[in-house]
């Protein structure tokens, strides 16, 4: 299998405050998009790790960079224009991936620094499986959807929580990249899906939570010391 990994930190990060966007906020003295790097290499080294990030940002990305441990900056990475939106930018990234046999693309939100290895090797032999999957967790709080009349309450076992690293078989995720779909969608499995494929389901993981909120880094510095 050769293996791809496209993380996405082209966003702002505005609700996470700060005076630079979240990815680059330090979490244990490296920045926060770093964290998912050393994860996929350290769960196989030969995979292709392709950074998408807003071009303004090069410059002090690459200061950053510099500033990593020894060991960190040997990691080979690829740094890509981040677009407008989120799927802008993953198709971005995806351009840069070399379609070949067997070969096979992680899209990873570097909001969620605390992806494991074990978490990745289930998704890449998910996909392998299925051609596409994502990670989910079970939905623990009690849930209601709203209505014209207020709101009403669903069965929480009818619902997950959906994280990345979503995989996918890369010739299926280029070819529903390549097709119209709406710019809102929030995540791929949307965009594969509504290209008429269907959706594998793997198990995630409860410490893979995506900082949104400034109280976020507070809960992924305490749960990182165990990474």
């Amino acid at each position: 299998m050769k293996k791809y990994a496209v993380i996405v930190a082209g966003g702002e990060g505005n609700r996470a405050g700060g005076s630079v966007p979240k990815q680059f906020r330090l979490i244990g003295g490296v920045p926060m998009l770093w964290w998912s790097v050393r994860a996929f290499h350290k769960e196989d080294p030969s995979t292709e790790i392709i950074i998408v990030m807003h071009p303004g940002y090069f410059d002090y990305w690459d200061i950053l960079h510099s500033e990593l441990p020894e060991a960190d900056r040997l990691i080979s990475t690829k740094i890509v224009c981040g677009g407008r939106s989120r799927t802008e930018s993953v198709a971005n990234g995806l351009n840069s991936v070399v379609l070949s046999e067997d070969t096979y693309v992680a899209v990873h939100d570097a909001a969620r620094p605390l992806v494991s290895v074990e978490m990745i090797s289930r998704g890449w032999a998910a996909a392998e499986r299925d051609e596409a999957a994502i990670p989910v967790i079970p939905e623990t709080d009690s849930l209601r959807r709203l209505t014209e009349d207020g709101s009403v309450a669903v069965a929480r076992r009818d619902f997950v929580r959906v994280q990345t690293p979503q995989v996918f078989e890369c010739r299926l995720l280029k070819e529903a990249y390549s097709q119209p779909f709406a710019d809102e969608m929030t995540d791929d499995a949307s965009v594969v899906e509504a290209f008429g494929a269907k959706i594998a389901l793997y198990e995630g993981d409860s410490h893979n939570i995506k900082v949104t909120n400034p109280e976020d880094f507070r809960i992924v510095e305490v749960l990182g010391i165990k990474y």
